[in-house]
């Protein structure tokens, strides 16, 4: 799988299919449930989105609590090609998405910066060539690019003296979650929608919405739609646990990665001083809160990257699960008629969101999966969602 960096093949047309779109329920408010909902009141469709969990309680999203970075090279080296092609997709599509909402989203594209303690060597050694590998299945891909101590100082000044090499990935970048998550509400609230909170749909009720106006049901609700998925690989919980600093005296341009024995840190620089500390993978669906060891090894991660963060202030510990299915793959699942169902987008989940997104929007306006195959994602539909006549349509 081939895409050219920078520019995505193909776009979604903006051209809604029929003259008067049809109304489309969207379980779950989670990331992908407000970008879809965000875009089909763009194409005209009446749109009603529904959150099992309360407005007050937004740590029920993995979203919330994600640093959102936007790596699709450094992820290569622990994830299929066809999320990597997913990711560089996105990174030339989220400019366009943030763009048509109503509230500034931090987004920068600074690249990212891999970083090693001396004892680690042996573990800089083995991502180094885990990512020539890489280039070597895809050559299309960026350049790591090795930095002695006067490289990494320049390009991170408050890391100048701290260590004496590095690597940098280009093009790679972030955005800010909890803006975006924001600003997606903000644009329904433009358009007359209000998320129905608290209010928990299965399917057998969104089916009956359906029989009655004729329209689309997306689910989005993510390991809340674990015992109705219906893909043929089960759906489970990742937990992740992520500490929010705001550090003052600590400046960072881009996303930094410490290679870690078991597990690469990272360290995600927000607006305003503040940092997301994450790397935790547990094989969990476990929702407690942090634990003592998780919270130790990000904090002293963190601490040996800057001194400074010693002075940080803790704003959160948070925990959350990330729907998973067997093969770490996002998939999109039709069950029945004009039925999806987006799930599996694991930690990838602010990577890869502007790809599905566009998949799914496809499907609807036209009843293709072009840019699904074109960009690897699993998409299992039915025939009869769709006339003899629709553009291009998807195998089953």
């Amino acid at each position: 799988m081939t895409l050219p960096i920078g520019s995505p093949q193909t776009k979604p047309s903006p051209t809604p299919r029929t003259a008067q779109p049809d109304p489309v329920l969207i379980l779950g408010a989670g990331l992908m449930g407000r970008l879809l909902a965000a875009s089909l009141l763009e194409d005209g469709h009446r749109v009603h989105l529904v959150e099992a969990a309360p407005a007050t309680a937004p740590e029920s999203s993995a979203a919330h609590f994600a640093a959102a970075m936007l790596a699709p090279l450094a992820e290569s080296v622990i994830t299929e090609a066809s999320v990597v092609a997913q990711g560089y997709y996105a990174l030339s599509r989220w400019p366009a998405l943030l763009a048509s909402l109503p509230e500034p989203v931090f987004f920068q594209q600074e690249g990212t910066l891999i970083l090693w303690h001396r004892q680690d060597a042996g573990e800089a050694k083995r991502f180094s060539n885990l990512l020539a590998a890489v280039r070597e299945r895809l050559p299309h891909l960026p350049r790591p690019q090795p930095l002695d101590a006067q490289a990494l100082a320049e390009l991170e000044p408050s890391l100048a003296g701290r260590f004496s090499q590095g690597l940098y990935l280009p093009q790679e970048g972030q955005l800010d979650n909890r803006q975006l998550l924001s600003a997606t509400l903000a644009k329904l609230r433009q358009h007359g929608v209000e998320v129905e909170w608290g209010s928990s749909w299965d399917l057998e009720r969104a089916r009956a919405w359906q029989q009655q106006t004729g329209g689309w049901v997306l689910d989005c609700r993510g390991l809340g739609a674990q015992k109705e998925w219906g893909g043929q690989k089960p759906l489970r919980g990742v937990r992740g646990e992520v500490v929010r600093l705001y550090a003052p005296e600590v400046s960072l341009r881009r996303p930094t990665r410490l290679l870690h024995p078991r597990y690469p840190i990272y360290i995600a620089p927000k607006p305003g001083h503040l940092f997301v500390v994450g790397a935790t993978e547990i094989e969990s669906e476990d929702r407690s809160p942090v634990s003592v060891r998780s919270a130790l090894e990000l904090l002293s991660a963190a601490y040996t990257v800057h001194p400074a963060f010693a002075e940080a202030r803790i704003l959160e510990l948070g925990s959350q699960c990330r729907p998973t299915l067997a093969d770490n793959l996002p998939a999109v699942v039709e069950p029945s008629p004009r039925l999806l169902q987006i799930n599996g987008l694991y930690r990838h989940g602010f990577l890869i969101a502007p790809a599905l997104h566009d998949a799914v929007l496809e499907y609807l306006r036209h009843g293709s999966c072009r840019l699904a195959q074109q960009l690897g994602i699993p998409f299992q539909v039915q025939a009869a969602s769709f006339p003899q006549e629709s553009l291009s349509p998807c195998g089953s």
